[in-house]
């Protein structure tokens, strides 16, 4: 009988050890939870957590819309599918979004379809071909990629300009407002004003066919961007060259966790906190991220603005 009973026990043993196992692996798996979301709430709480994306008071003078001051938001994207981030079906969405800002603030949205784009290069460069085109019909255009959108549509493009250039005399300006990312100056939304210098910048820009890359994610028209703007003596740079110091102005990334994200979380905490999109800012763009038509419909119904 005691020979019996001994598989018996030996079962109860190893049921008692994996059930002992699975407890003490119980802590250590809310612990990874917990990582997992604390900092994604917490940087989504940015703001509220006292950074300041947009300084100064939004009742000053200087602040307000100026007559004859005209201003249009362009944007364009191939509609191309295959890929895991296709912007198929995302301009739709978002240009109803940025239609809907440019309406209520009196700018014109620019929004080019498919056909507008070059086929001899990646289509991100058809952006350059977009903004010499229309750059003399108004004072100032505003890039955006076709995967963002308007968050805070309460803040207008005129107070953008005036916490970067420092004065409202947008004429007398420099000619390009951008951000940087942990890439560097990131060609996705940016400002450019109608100048004699800014016409000289997108040809030139335009010309650097050394750095067009076909079959990755990357087609190097931002490559191309940092290199020329890095190689500006310093004096032309200071002259017409302005980049925001905070890039949640209205350039902010949505933060997910990744071994990249967490890393750059973990040794450049400083960038991560000056780019991360929180509830309030005025722009979310999805640079870098896959299903983007998901990510589109995600925030739109978050932010309820989509008409």
């Amino acid at each position: 009988m005691a020979e019996r009973s001994r598989p018996r026990r030996s079962g109860e043993h190893r049921h008692r050890l994996r059930l002992r196992r699975l407890l003490l692996l119980l802590p250590l798996a809310l612990l990874l939870v917990l990582l997992a979301h604390v900092p994604a709430l917490l940087l989504r709480s940015a703001n509220s957590l006292g950074r300041r994306c947009l300084p100064g008071a939004t009742g000053h003078p200087l602040l307000l819309p100026r007559p004859g001051l005209s201003l249009a938001i362009v944007t364009l994207a191939d509609e191309g599918a295959g890929t895991r981030r296709s912007f198929r079906g995302v301009l739709e969405a978002t240009a109803r979004n940025k239609r809907a800002y440019a309406a209520a603030h009196g700018y014109r949205l620019v929004a080019l379809p498919a056909s507008a784009v070059d086929p001899s290069r990646p289509p991100s460069w058809s952006k350059v071909l977009a903004l010499r085109a229309h750059l003399r019909r108004h004072h100032w255009l505003f890039w955006n990629d076709a995967d963002t959108l308007v968050t805070n549509p309460e803040i207008p493009l005129e107070r953008i300009l005036f916490s970067v250039i420092g004065h409202s005399d947008f004429d007398e300006s420099p000619d390009l407002v951008v951000t940087e990312d942990f890439g560097g100056v990131n060609a996705g939304v940016f400002f450019v004003r109608r100048s004699e210098w800014s016409k000289r910048f997108l040809d030139t820009w335009w010309n650097q066919t050394s750095f067009v890359q076909f079959g990755s994610t990357r087609s190097g028209d931002n490559a191309a961007l940092k290199h020329l703007i890095d190689h500006l003596s310093p004096e032309e740079k200071q002259a017409h060259v302005r980049i925001a110091k905070m890039q949640c102005l209205f350039n902010s990334y949505p933060w997910i966790l990744t071994w990249k994200s967490a890393l750059r979380l973990i040794f450049h905490l400083p960038t991560t906190w000056k780019g991360v999109y929180s509830d309030g800012d005025f722009m979310i763009h999805f640079a870098g991220l896959d299903d983007k038509p998901g990510w589109t419909k995600r925030i739109v119904g978050e932010i309820g603005t989509l008409r």
